[in-house]
């Protein structure tokens, strides 16, 4: 908890009056207003750089592997698979860059969070049985809400996968769906060993990550998406586990 202390000094007398103002709240909206302004500057520079340099990896793409389909070049066919390989790995990455754009274009339509589910459970199932991994999926009755379900996909399988990647083989994570007044939840749970609060704080931050290969994006795209979607998310972590939740507003009809 977050408090500033005041005296007051009484009119009589020399005694002092100790008064205790509670600005948890205040500070908790302050860091989420530093948080989404860093998440707008770097959607902003992806958009205004991201197609210039797309441009020409894709011409560099181009004449590698023409390159490497000539006979001549046959002993270096690796190093051109090899330097594909990073392009497509770098137009990866400005993908979940152009992700990040504040003013990224989403086409919603009313329709289910279960049904977009539903759809995308055998990609859950194969992740999770390449990781010898449990899933559990348990679905609530829960109103219609404008999603663009493309970006919902992304939302899903990067927090599922984060899940995965958090648990050694045998563990087991839970998916569901609730309503809570006028929200509808989706909750994500692993069975990892949690989240040390050091890094709690900083969940969402672009560029931060824990993974060699990562580059720090994935939750923070979901930040995004979260908010494209009038949405928050949180989490929950204990040394037995980590709960994300996602509130999406339901509209007053």
């Amino acid at each position: 908890m977050y408090a500033t202390v005041f005296p007051i000094r009484l009119q009589r007398g020399k005694e002092f009056i100790r008064m205790d103002v509670d600005i948890t709240e205040q500070k908790l909206l302050e860091k989420e207003m530093a948080r989404l302004d860093r998440l707008d500057l770097i959607g902003e520079m992806a958009a205004s750089i991201g197609h210039e340099v797309r441009n020409p990896m894709t011409t560099v793409r181009g004449y590698l592997q023409m390159l490497g389909s000539k006979p001549c070049f046959a002993e270096y066919a690796d190093k051109f698979a090899l330097m594909i390989e990073e392009l497509d790995r770098s137009d990866q990455i400005i993908t979940e860059f152009l992700s990040l754009a504040k003013n990224k274009s989403v086409h919603k339509k009313s329709q289910n969070l279960n049904k977009i589910i539903e759809a995308i459970n055998p990609l859950i199932y194969a992740d999770a049985v390449k990781n010898d991994t449990l899933v559990k999926i348990s679905f609530s009755d829960i109103p219609d809400l404008p999603l663009d379900e493309k970006e919902i996909r992304q939302l899903l399988l990067n927090l599922v996968r984060n899940a995965l990647e958090s648990m050694p083989s045998g563990g087991t994570i839970n998916i569901r769906t609730s309503k809570d007044n006028n929200e509808v939840i989706l909750a994500i749970q692993d069975t990892g060993s949690g989240i040390p609060k050091e890094i709690v704080e900083k969940i969402g931050t672009p560029f931060f990550t824990t993974k060699e290969q990562g580059t720090g994006l994935g939750l923070a795209i979901c930040f995004s998406i979260a908010t494209r979607h009038n949405a928050k998310i949180s989490l929950e972590s204990t040394p037995s586990g980590t709960t994300f939740l996602i509130r999406f507003s339901v509209p007053e009809n």
